[in-house]
């Protein structure tokens, strides 16, 4: 099932969502820049256990709390982004809030940080934060901009990948304990895997 929804929505988007897809952008007629304006309210994505959320444009608070299979990809977000998340993969394609990944243990988050800010955004009493390191991860990345800017018409997403080499250095991934050897964010887990090979 695919949902489409041209203009604004409020809190919840999304909660409790096990397939499918969520795609909202703006109206044909606006005239502002979506990238620059929230689109959805807070607590979007919450305890989400599958599906794929398209935001084109930005999100509230508590954006994927207690996510745990869910995907999304939205331009900006809130304070508490990822909190208590347990599983999944967030792209964040612009500024967010405080206090991003408070509780998060499990899945992956990927955030743009055009002005050097994001650090200091971040809860480090249980997440690391690193560059994007892998192929996987990179190609994971890569994929979900892509399909976003496909179901919504992004320009923030089409300015991404048309400059990828400019723009890949400035993701931060943000990795929980439980990801922390997965092929998306450890080069040893990707070399390893190439030295032995299942059989």
């Amino acid at each position: 099932m695919s949902l489409y929804l041209k203009g604004e929505a409020n809190d919840y988007v999304g909660k409790g969502m096990h397939g499918g897809e969520i795609i909202i952008k703006p109206p044909a007629a606006a005239t502002y820049a979506p990238s620059e304006n929230v689109i959805v309210g807070n607590t979007c994505l919450y305890g989400a256990t599958g599906g794929t959320l398209f935001a084109n444009g930005q999100a509230g608070e508590r954006f994927a709390v207690r996510n745990s299979k869910g995907q999304a990809v939205i331009e900006g977000a809130g304070d508490h982004c990822c909190e208590y998340m347990t599983g999944g993969t967030i792209v964040v394609l612009g500024r967010v809030g405080r206090n991003v990944g408070a509780g998060m243990t499990g899945g992956l988050a990927y955030f743009l940080d055009e002005d050097g800010s994001f650090p200091e955004k971040v809860n480090p009493e249980i997440v690391k934060l690193q560059r994007v390191q892998t192929p996987a991860g990179e190609q994971q990345l890569k994929d979900l901009i892509a399909a976003h800017g496909d179901r919504t018409g992004s320009q923030k997403a089409a300015q991404i990948l048309n400059h990828w080499s400019e723009f890949l250095p400035k993701f931060w991934q943000v990795v929980p304990p439980s990801e922390a050897d997965s092929p998306e964010a450890s080069q040893t887990a990707v070399e390893e895997k190439v030295l032995s090979p299942v059989q």
